[in-house]
């Protein structure tokens, strides 16, 4: 998963999936708080989430993370946890 702020003034925290998957399957899973970003490879070769820039851009697509149903989202606290 990747994990940053994007944008530059109203910034959003935005967990993504880390895989790259086909733009035509990122739009498909777009709802309207699950959103597709651009990953984009920077020079220093750090991945970077960007707002998706066009329609048909050239950059690695990846969608908002979202976990698994299966899992609970308020389990136990991890042995030692102090939250």
């Amino acid at each position: 998963m990747l994990k940053q702020l994007v944008g530059q003034r109203a910034a959003l925290n935005v967990i993504a999936d880390a895989e790259p998957i086909p733009l035509a399957a990122a739009l498909a899973l777009v709802e309207p708080n699950r959103l597709a970003w651009c990953l984009m490879q920077l020079r220093n070769g750090e991945a970077e989430l960007r707002w998706r820039c066009r329609p048909a851009c050239e950059h690695d697509v990846v969608i908002e993370h979202r976990c698994p149903t299966e899992v609970a989202q308020y389990g136990r606290r991890p042995e030692g946890a102090m939250w």
